[in-house]
């Protein structure tokens, strides 16, 4: 086995094969009214229990002063991996908001686009635990770049938060 063949997409899984409280049409929705992932691009492309993929171009509306994709992006598909992760398990009547989270970087991100792909760790009542590995794709290759480590909170009967 290659170092990097321990990250790849089919060795990269979440336990759950199916939940309960599972359902990728509202996740889908709740990705689709965020206007921030729409401005910079960042498409759904794999929802499963637990799991998620989020696909994003690398443009130049989104580069940083040396050409690679901006921190702040990347930092952005990872938080949102991680939240929809978290989402796709969560109780019908709960929406989630991210609590905290630390983001290693850990090569350049350069290529024609970025995977972040989001899962659960563990998942609890009031917090959940999730992680994203961020790949930046060039020439057909995957190249991990970042890390996050994210804690979710689930949120009941507050106004204005539901997904």
């Amino acid at each position: 086995m290659q170092p990097d063949d321990r990250l790849s997409p089919s060795r990269y899984r979440f336990p759950f094969m199916s939940h309960p409280h599972f359902n990728e049409a509202r996740v889908r929705t709740s990705f689709a009214n965020q206007p921030f992932m729409q401005t910079i691009r960042a498409v759904l492309t794999r929802v499963e229990p637990g799991q998620i993929e989020i696909e994003m171009p690398v443009w130049d509306g989104i580069r940083q002063q040396h050409g690679f994709a901006h921190g702040g992006v990347v930092g952005s598909i990872a938080d949102s991996a991680c939240g929809f992760a978290a989402l796709s398990v969560a109780a019908p009547d709960v929406g989630v908001l991210t609590t905290e989270f630390k983001c290693n970087f850990l090569a350049p991100s350069v290529g024609e686009k970025l995977i972040a792909r989001g899962a659960i760790i563990k998942a609890g009542r009031t917090l959940t635990l999730t992680e994203a590995r961020i790949f930046a794709v060039a020439e057909g290759k995957e190249r991990l770049c970042a890390h996050m480590t994210a804690t979710i909170m689930t949120v009941q009967g507050r106004a204005g938060i539901a997904n």
